[in-house]
């Protein structure tokens, strides 16, 4: 058994792939993951896989051609741009003699590096320790001893392998716990972003296309924001203006394709802020040759956590390093409306926050109506938007003059006494004859 190096700093990729040249944009992306999550990369290799080897993934002659190449290049690190079963990554180990890591081992690092908040950490340890148990299944077959036989020692007659599985089921099951109080904190302060009547955008998006940049440019927040992959693991979550009233707009964490499942399970209810928006803004990198390709990808991503019926409006970012491209707001026959902009130099922004304002029917109903005596909740919810323009009050409730965005109106209506709005909902049934405050 070679002695593992803990440093994993100098990194050899294998990029493994079917009939056909190999993909560039999939090798450079794997690339940039390992660079994120803190690797020196000195080689990539193809590998030609028609049939995948069931004990190594790739055949004896690759493996060959990457032992010279790891010798040559230093690489204490091996990383393979496909999932491996836990008997394929003991073999190449075992035949390299240096650390191998798959596509979800990587993206899981990167994770654990990133988190920040308390349910950030807990939901990557989940993710972690889930996909750790596949490989106690047959990864590690020393671990098929009996224990007992000294004093003190003496079990029930479970292997370790036994025991093992047995604590780390215990651990996940705390997990799980712990995050499900956390998920029921979460959805305590959801329900009170409903019932504060504001619409919920989520930002979402391939990682790196610059979500948390716009995020911050909007909202005036300071969320983390760099050029790497998956910089943004937390939720963060921040009322933000326009001119026809406020929203709460999340920055999400980033998508990437084959996002491991077991990430996508732990971070239930991180994506739950997309789940349970009513827009999404999803944002695009504009100057990535793979754009259309990212944008699928996404789509899949949150088809696969139950958003993908949710509206969007697209937001082409980073304009500023496409040439020729200008600021516009493209609204096709069909589709999702798509604003071109910068999040960096701020160009486009005006025209994002139209279109968001339009696709939240954030327009305008002026007009007077009236409330009885027993409508007093009510009032105070017209009050506490800003609404009242002008009211007076009888024996029979009240007369208000209102300037009301129409979504909160269709959203009041639906509440008790929200009859009393009809009219003014009467006034304006055709959204095109609403004009923006």
């Amino acid at each position: 058994m070679f002695e593992r190096s803990r440093k994993g700093e100098n990194a050899l990729l294998i990029q493994p792939h079917a009939g056909g040249p190999p993909d560039e944009g999939l090798a450079e992306e794997f690339a940039e993951l390992a660079r994120s999550a803190g690797a020196s990369v000195v080689a990539t290799l193809t590998a030609r896989i028609d049939r995948p080897n069931a004990a190594m993934l790739i055949g004896s002659g690759k493996l060959e051609e990457v032992r010279a190449a790891a010798d040559a290049t230093g690489a204490d690190l091996v990383l393979v741009n496909h999932p491996l079963t836990p008997g394929q990554e003991r073999n190449l180990e075992r035949a390299l003699e240096r650390r191998v890591v798959d596509r979800t081992g990587l993206i899981l690092d990167i994770f654990a590096q990133r988190a920040r908040s308390h349910e950030g950490k807990l939901q990557v340890e989940l993710a972690q320790l889930r996909h750790m148990s596949t490989r106690l299944v047959r990864g590690w077959t020393h671990l098929e001893r009996q224990r007992g036989g000294s004093i003190g020692l003496r079990g029930p007659g479970e292997t370790q392998l036994e025991t093992d599985r047995r604590l780390l089921q215990k651990r996940l099951e705390q997990l799980q716990k712990r995050l499900d109080k956390v998920e029921v904190q979460r959805t305590q302060m959801r329900r009170a972003r409903v019932r504060s009547e504001m619409p919920r955008v989520a930002l979402v998006g391939y990682t790196n296309a610059g979500k948390s940049t716009l995020f911050n440019i909007l909202t005036g927040a300071e969320a983390y924001a760099a050029d790497q992959l998956f910089a943004t693991l937390d939720p963060t979550v921040r009322r933000m203006d326009l001119p026809g009233g406020g929203l709460m707009l999340a920055d999400t964490v980033g998508f990437v394709r084959d996002l491991p499942h077991e990430l996508v399970a732990a971070f239930r209810s991180t994506l739950s802020e997309a789940r349970e928006a009513d827009l999404l803004l999803h944002v695009v990198d504009a100057a990535d040759p793979l754009r259309d390709e990212r944008m699928r990808q996404v789509d899949e991503v949150l088809a696969e956590i139950g958003a993908g019926d949710i509206p969007q409006v697209l937001a082409y970012n980073k304009i500023d390093l496409v040439e020729g491209a200008v600021a516009r707001v493209d609204t096709p026959a069909e589709g999702h409306p798509r604003v071109w902009l910068s999040a960096r130099d701020g160009g486009g922004l005006d025209l994002l926050r139209s279109a968001l304002g339009e696709a939240l029917d954030l327009r305008h109903l002026v007009g007077t109506v009236a409330l009885p005596p027993d409508a007093g909740r009510l009032r105070a919810r017209l009050h506490e938007l800003g609404a009242v323009v002008a009211e007076s009050a009888s024996d029979d409730g009240w007369t208000m003059d209102l300037d009301l965005v129409r979504a909160d109106a269709q959203r009041l209506h639906a509440q008790p006494h929200g009859d009393a709005l009809q009219p003014l909902l009467d006034q304006h049934p055709d959204p095109d004859a609403d004009h923006f405050a």
